[in-house]
């Protein structure tokens, strides 16, 4: 039989108990790979809707949230696809409330999108947080043609703060090499991004998909400043290696499902040499920890 690779990524998944507690956690023997307090998977990184380049396994969201449930995932922040490209995205965000209210189950914790390039943007903003009562934003600057350096961006950010909400920051949407050719769309460049939080502290900024964009000094110098999912992040014990240059109070944990496999993403944890308040932060205290503040 031919090994695909979902089916290896299925088999090797295999171990990983219900809470999402790997049995070589640091101590942790194999009876106590499933332990009271791991609480299941806060996963940040996820979407609802169509990636419009092309139909994904579980993108309709019930299939979505009846497979996370089924992997250990507490809650998931879902972004939606539809405010990648599109004008609207107050209907977008609407849909998006009401998928997670319909078939989120308690699951789903929307985080609509704002595109400060449209008109009426402060308005969206306010709708996110005051009638969807979102607890964060998603941003794509990229896509939607705006750099961090801009003073909107800036503006952007110091209203989210103030309302609290958790700005999330897609650094890339798909790797460049296998974007469509007429649709070709860089990483976001965050080097301007330091300045911005010196001005604006109390921003509760998180970079999604940001491997291998954010590296060397830019990392170092965001490392204690914002926080960074796992989602594309590549390599040999991968989180275990970023654990080396960003704090685990700053890492969380990201799929982007059901653009990539959730499995891979629990593999990259159970991979990595972990120790067991590392891996409980990762999982899901770090994620609580800025819904709640």
């Amino acid at each position: 039989m031919k090994l695909t690779r979902r089916k290896f990524i299925e088999i090797a998944a295999i171990g990983v108990g219900a809470a999402g507690v790997p049995s070589a956690v640091g101590a942790v023997s194999s009876k106590e790979a499933v332990v009271a307090d791991a609480k299941g998977f806060v996963d940040v990184n996820v979407s609802l809707g169509r990636w419009p380049f092309r139909r994904l396994p579980l993108d309709e969201t019930a299939a979505l949230v009846t497979h996370l449930k089924g992997l250990g995932v507490r809650q998931a922040w879902a972004g939606t696809f539809e405010g990648v490209l599109h004008k609207d995205v107050g209907s977008a965000n609407v849909r998006l409330a009401e998928d997670c209210r319909t078939h989120g189950h308690g699951l789903l914790l929307p985080f609509g999108v704002v595109n400060p390039m449209f008109a009426e943007w402060e308005e969206e903003l306010r709708r996110c947080a005051e009638v969807h009562e979102m607890r964060g934003i998603r941003l794509y600057p990229n896509y939607h043609g705006y750099k961090l350096s801009e003073e909107i961006f800036e503006r952007l950010v110091k209203m989210a703060a103030e309302r609290q909400l958790v700005i999330q920051i897609a650094v890339s949407m798909e790797d460049e090499r296998m974007q469509h050719r007429l649709a070709r769309v860089a990483d976001v460049d965050v080097t301007a991004l330091l300045a911005v939080l010196e001005r604006a502290p109390e921003a509760k900024v998180m970079l999604l998909n940001w491997f291998p964009g954010v590296k060397g000094d830019v990392l170092a110098k965001l490392g204690d400043k914002v926080w960074f999912d796992i989602a594309m992040v590549e390599g040999v014990a991968g989180v275990e290696v970023l654990l080396k240059n960003v704090p685990a109070k700053r890492v969380v944990f990201g799929s982007h499902a059901p653009f990539y496999y959730f499995e891979a993403a629990m593999l990259k944890m159970k991979e990595s040499v972990l120790r067991r308040q590392e891996y409980l932060r990762i999982a899901h205290q770090n994620a609580r920890d800025l819904v709640r503040g």
